[in-house]
């Protein structure tokens, strides 16, 4: 568990095509800076938002390791709009665990969100989906999540591999801290195909096609016995037509 697997780290100006050709794609953090043209420092200012997130009262393992927040935002061109707080929803078809409830996480703060490197973010990845799909307007999801070893494990995807039922996925890993594990698998929805990778690299992002990919992420463990260990990432989820639930009146 305690192996690292490089990742297959992509140029950003092959970003599209990787996306188009594998339907993924791993940026390093120099290239995630690249990609949405933001400063390290821009970047870092956002990571103190991370000591302040409440636990997830939704696991149904019973466990006590994920604590996370959530924001919304439509996307029409360069015009980024929050809207107003709603609840996270899945499909069962999508999240066989956690799936067909409303997950009412608590809001992101004014310390996140007021942050400059925010909305560049945000458009960032709308602005790839574009690119993907095709201009519309977007429909954006923000979580970011602190995974710790309480109870000497904690699970990043409790629900498994997965898809979010979305267009683009981007997972940013922010931070590991005194950890093992945490390896990134992602799989071809309908195909053989498959990698395995570790994220390390602060700021390193790993961008998915959802409708093409299955992703999941392994449990992390303590490094040293005794020790508290974590691992912080901020997960963006872009969606046409509208947010998942919104057709079924949640």
């Amino acid at each position: 568990m305690s192996a690292l697997w490089s990742p297959p780290y992509t140029s950003p100006n092959d970003c599209l095509m990787a996306l188009q050709n594998q339907g993924f794609a791993v940026l390093d953090a120099a290239g995630v800076r690249a990609w949405l043209g933001v400063p390290a420092e821009a970047l870092q200012a956002l990571e103190p938002a991370w000591d302040d997130l409440p636990p997830d009262e939704y696991l149904k393992d019973g466990g006590r390791y994920r604590r996370r927040r959530h924001g919304c935002y439509r996307i029409d061109g360069e015009a980024v709009q929050p809207v107003p707080h709603r609840a996270h929803y899945q499909p069962v078809e999508y999240n066989a665990l956690h799936g067909g409830m409303r997950r009412w996480f608590a809001p992101l703060t004014p310390a996140l969100t007021a942050q400059p490197a925010w909305p560049r973010l945000l458009l960032g990845v709308a602005r790839l989906a574009s690119a993907l799909r095709g201009p519309q307007p977007w429909f954006v999801e923000a979580h970011s999540f602190r995974i710790d070893t309480t109870g000497g494990i904690g699970r990043p995807t409790p629900e498994g591999a997965h898809r979010d039922g979305v267009d683009v996925v981007a997972v940013f890993l922010l931070r590991r801290h005194a950890i093992k594990g945490g390896e990134s698998r992602v799989f071809e929805a309908d195909g053989p195909r498959g990698q395995r990778f570790t994220l390390t690299e602060p700021w390193s992002a790993l961008l998915l096609d959802d409708a093409r990919m299955i992703h999941e992420t392994t449990p992390i463990q303590p490094l040293r016995e005794g020790e508290l260990g974590w691992r912080d990432t901020l997960v963006l989820t872009v969606r046409g037509g509208g947010f998942l639930g919104d057709d079924e009146g949640v």
